[in-house]
Parts: structure tokens; C-alpha cells; sequence
């Protein structure tokens, strides 16, 4: 159903694709930005943007579940990151990699960001999802 492709003629990229082939007639999720907000609607982790990955991911899971899809089903992200040091943006990809969103590999896009919605916010993922042919029945 997914297709991951890396093109032979460009560098290799460490943890994810250049691309995801999905065919024709598979459904598809496009989530909204999942926030490093908790259940009660506060930032999590505010000044930690490792802590806020791991809520975003959380919550990312969740939003997710809700349309019978999950992180293995992801093929494509775009991860925002408050911070224009790129070791910042490589302690949040190391939580993206460890969440199981890296397993395809997807395809991604890692961006620091001025600023994001909420105060305090330091991460966003926007994601698209294959919903699965079994979770559609």
C-alpha cells in the first residue's frame, strides 16, 4: 500500500524517504498540527523542546487512533521547531526517530521556526496517514 522511495541519484538521507508512493484508492488522513498540549489544554514542557516532542508524538498517536490509523501508517511529516540551532532541531528529530514515524522511513520536512500558536510552544508535526484497509471496514 506504501511505497517508500529513496532516488538513487541524490544523497542518501539518514532516517527518512524522499518520498511515499500511496495508490490510487487508499485513504488518507491529513491530521493538523499536532501541539505539546495536555489534556487539560496546557503546554507541556514549556522551555524543553525534547519533553514537547514526546507530547506531541503522544498526541500525534492519538489523533491518529481517531481515524483508524496509526504512527506505522504516517508518509509524510513536517516537524516545526522553535529555534534556529540546528542541534535543537536534532534532539527533536532523535524523539521523531525513536517514536516508530521513522519505521517507513516517512518522508519529512525538520524547520526552525520563529514562533508557533500557543506560548511557550516549542514543536509541531503535521502529518499525513494511510488509514489502513482493515480499520476501514
Amino acid at each position: 500500500m506504501i511505497r517508500r522511495v529513496t532516488a538513487s541519484g541524490l544523497f542518501p538521507p539518514p532516517t527518512y524517504s524522499h518520498a511515499s508512493v500511496v495508490e490510487a484508492g487508499t485513504k488518507l488522513a491529513f491530521l493538523a498540527g499536532a501541539v505539546p498540549l495536555d489534556a487539560r489544554g496546557e503546554v507541556v514542557g514549556v522551555g524543553d523542546p525534547v519533553r514537547q516532542a514526546e507530547q506531541v508524538i503522544a498526541n500525534l498517536d492519538e489523533q491518529l487512533k481517531a481515524v483508524g490509523s496509526d504512527l506505522a501508517h504516517v508518509v509524510a511529516t513536517d516537524v516545526y521547531v522553535v529555534s534556529s540551532d540546528p542541534s535543537v532541531l536534532s534532539e527533536v528529530w532523535a524523539v521523531v526517530e525513536a517514536s516508530g514515524l521513522s519505521g517507513g522511513p516517512h518522508s519529512s520536512t525538520l524547520l526552525g521556526v520563529a514562533c508557533l500558536g500557543y506560548t511557550g510552544q516549542l514543536v509541531e508535526i503535521t502529518a499525513t496517514a494511510v488509514i489502513p484497509e482493515e480499520a476501514r471496514s
